[in-house]
């Protein structure tokens, strides 16, 4: 598809998650190019200090663990790579994400609708409350959100996102939060966060995920240990709603 590339993120030892996903971009007709995960069990010291545990610790209110590490510096390099591109678009996908058959038509809905948007969310595991404003193809409308939703297996980019993630007053580095908390922060970044209503992409619950903490004690806090993470959680929704509300205000008028 014209002005969108295609990187999908695989850890070198999950070829078959590979094979799965290559299937149904042949199928749609997406060509793609894989991007090597950054490997949880081969971490770098300097990878290491991309974490500032102490704020992850603060306001997500428990341990970190290496594959939620890994799954964060994949999506910045995929970042970097798409900005050494010349595309116009990135479609970034995790390689457990579910593809439906609506995916091509609303690529093209996002690609004539480029003045609408800067990060468009294709999958979510909650609904993030949408309002519809925009359709992009049958039954596929572009929403603005107004609570959480999570997760981040399929999202399109454009370049002015990817430098405000990499480059901006505030960047995805140091990683404080999975990567899944952040990147939809559009009144951080000060970007056009969208999601589209129904999504084209889900999650195959049927794959293992390669992030999980291993077996043990609970990675949570005492509870009395969360409350800040609960503030964070707190305020963090309140400013979500306000930049929805604003946002859907917005593109009110401007349609």
């Amino acid at each position: 598809m014209d002005g969108v590339q295609t990187w999908v993120i695989n850890l070198d030892r999950a070829p078959e998650r590979l094979a799965r996903i290559s299937g149904q971009l042949q199928r749609l007709g997406l060509p793609y190019t894989r991007l090597p995960a950054v490997d949880a069990r081969a971490l770098t010291p300097a990878q290491r200090a991309a974490l500032d545990e102490p704020a992850y610790r603060r306001q997500h209110g428990m341990t970190p663990v290496p594959g939620e590490l890994g799954c964060y510096l994949s999506h910045v390099e995929a970042m970097r790579l798409f900005l050494a591109s010349d595309a116009a678009c990135a479609l970034i996908l995790e390689d457990d994400v579910l593809l439906h058959d609506s995916l091509p038509a609303v690529l093209r809905g996002l690609m004539q609708h480029m003045a609408r948007w800067d990060m468009v969310k294709l999958s979510g595991v909650h609904s993030g409350t949408p309002l519809p404003y925009l359709e992009l193809a049958p039954g596929h409308h572009l929403a603005v959100m107004l609570s959480r939703c999570t997760g981040a297996s399929a999202y399109v980019i454009n370049r002015p996102a990817a430098r405000a993630y990499l480059h901006g007053a505030q960047p995805l580095l140091p990683m404080k939060l999975p990567y899944d908390h952040v990147f939809d922060q559009g009144w951080r970044f000060g970007l056009k966060v969208r999601l589209v209503t129904p999504t084209p992409c889900g999650h195959d619950d049927q794959i293992a995920s390669t992030i999980a903490a291993p077996p043990g004690a609970s990675r949570k806090f005492h509870w009395v240990r969360r409350l800040p993470a609960h503030a964070y959680r707190l305020g963090n929704e309140l400013r979500r709603l306000r930049y929805g509300l604003t946002e859907a205000l917005r593109e009110k008028f401007a349609g």
